[in-house]
């Protein structure tokens, strides 16, 4: 199949315009219907153009999670006691180049963002899951969706539970969030193109987006916009050339690739060719939860040589991108009889069982002794509920002594791995598109999977981030877009 291309094109060349709007967006997923509803709730008439037959996105797919915090609805009925100062101190502590303005905004408007939700009908339950797990499979809301119980951020933040799911059995939450805020645009009066494939961004010789030209079906049409064009376009996970050249991490093949079908950085292309520029595009989620059920984490993660690297009861996506930086990617689970279950996902073949470690490391082919002072080191603290090198939290330590002792792949090439990207356009708080200097680039802006907010890497990651800043940077950038002149 031959490749998209993308172009600028100059206004003055542009005959006439098919149709025209305030705020054209571009993309109904979770982040353009937030921007469609803002800027038409200020004003603005509003065209939102999708490239699939229906809109809804890669949020379609997903489970649900918002990452919200700072004492929400939920978190008070459960009696989870959380402040805005303490979510701020975990989001800096888990990014690698922290935002702060984004972060803080994000953070002290968290609990007016999920009443936002609840007032367009989106369903949360006043309910708490109370098991480590990735995702909760009843309707459930409140889940440990991150690293907030794991060293070293529970030392730098009180933990607070923040994954809220939508109230929806297993994994339709994301599905039933689409499913109220689409027909909430459309009751609002906002128009929807669907099967609309944009090409290209119109440019004024004064530098300013002022349109898009996009193609339905065999016929091409230009669209004016008085106002803004948002880009809402998703990721760029599958656009094969864009994923060696910026993450050729999870470009490998043995890493199967998330996304829905039009993720190909559509959005990432077209604001660099309008003069944006990209950041954090080597970051990516690439996970193999070896967790539920809970009791695996237990076990010690050690690589091909025998040595611990991780403190086990961290983030899946944490411990996942620490498997994949081990000598030639390989990992192994050590779990003893006393706890062993097969992983719920089955992601992760058990290798066998042995009567001895001894055994077990000359099967594995460790260096002799290697893997035997490893687990003897760690059983002496653990009767202690100590964990001098890793900081596993206490509940999770136990002394593997009780024979036979299995063994989990969680090696790249044995393990099921899957991932997506997170790099974007570098935006303004508002979501404008800024160029090289930080200027803005008058008339874009970009929002969700083709912007770089808060959400930069799989180890830093908690679930519902995605999610969460879609959608509130997604209405920050309607509201700012839309707005009367």
């Amino acid at each position: 199949m031959a490749q998209q291309e993308y172009s600028i094109v100059d206004a003055a060349d542009v005959d006439s315009f098919s149709d025209e709007a305030d705020v054209l967006v571009v993309g109904l997923g979770a982040s353009g219907t937030c921007a469609a509803i803002e800027a038409r709730e200020a004003g603005a008439d509003v065209l939102v153009l999708e490239r699939a037959s229906a809109g809804g996105g890669l949020t379609m797919s997903a489970a649900g999670h918002f990452y919200l915090g700072g004492g929400t609805r939920v978190q008070k009925a459960v009696g989870v006691k959380d402040d805005v100062e303490e979510m701020i101190k975990y989001l800096e502590a888990v990014t690698p180049e922290p935002d702060m303005d984004k972060i803080r905004v994000y953070c002290e408007q968290s609990v007016e963002h999920f009443d936002w939700l609840v007032a367009r009908g989106v369903p949360f339950k006043d309910t708490m899951y109370p098991a480590k797990d990735v995702v909760q499979m009843t309707d459930e809301c409140l889940i440990w969706s991150g690293n907030e119980e794991a060293w070293p951020f529970r030392e730098k933040a009180i933990p607070a539970p923040r994954g809220h799911k939508v109230a929806k059995e297993g994994e339709a939450g994301g599905a039933e969030l689409m499913d109220r805020l689409i027909p909430c645009a459309e009751r609002l009066g906002v128009r929807l193109e669907c099967d609309a494939g944009v090409e290209a961004l119109v440019r004024a010789s004064s530098g300013e987006i002022v349109g898009v030209r996009y193609r339905k079906y065999d016929e091409l049409r230009t669209v004016r916009a008085r106002k803004a064009v948002i880009l809402a376009t998703g990721h760029y996970t599958l656009d094969p050339e864009m994923l060696a050249a910026n993450c050729p991490r999870l470009a490998d093949d043995r890493i199967e690739k998330q996304g829905s079908t039009f993720d190909f950085g559509v959005g990432h292309k077209l604001g660099v060719m309008a003069g944006g520029v990209t950041q954090h595009m080597d970051g990516a989620l690439i996970t193999s939860p070896f967790y539920p059920p809970e009791c695996l984490l237990k076990g010690i993660l050690v690589n091909k040589h025998g040595k611990r690297f991780i403190d086990e009861d961290c983030y899946h996506a944490r411990s996942s991108a620490m498997c994949l930086e081990q000598p030639d990617g390989k990992a192994y689970l050590i779990a003893d009889e006393s706890f062993f279950e097969r992983p719920a996902y089955g992601w992760q073949e058990l290798i066998d069982a042995w009567d001895t470690i001894e055994d077990m490391e000359r099967d594995l082919k460790m260096p002799e002794g290697a893997l035997q002072k490893t687990i003897a080191d760690y059983n002496q603290h653990a009767k202690s509920g100590e964990d001098p090198e890793y900081h596993k939290a206490a509940k999770w330590l136990v002394p593997l002594a009780t024979p036979p002792y299995a063994a989990l792949d969680l090696s790249l090439g044995s393990a099921h791995f899957v991932g997506f990207a997170l790099g974007g356009l570098k935006c303004s708080i508002d979501g404008e598109v800024l160029d090289p200097q930080d200027k803005v680039i008058p008339g874009l802006y970009a929002i969700g999977a083709c912007a770089s907010n808060i959400a930069q890497d799989g180890k830093g990651y908690s679930s519902g981030t995605c999610i969460g800043e879609s959608t509130f940077f997604g209405r920050r950038a309607g509201r700012h877009a839309g707005a009367p002149d």
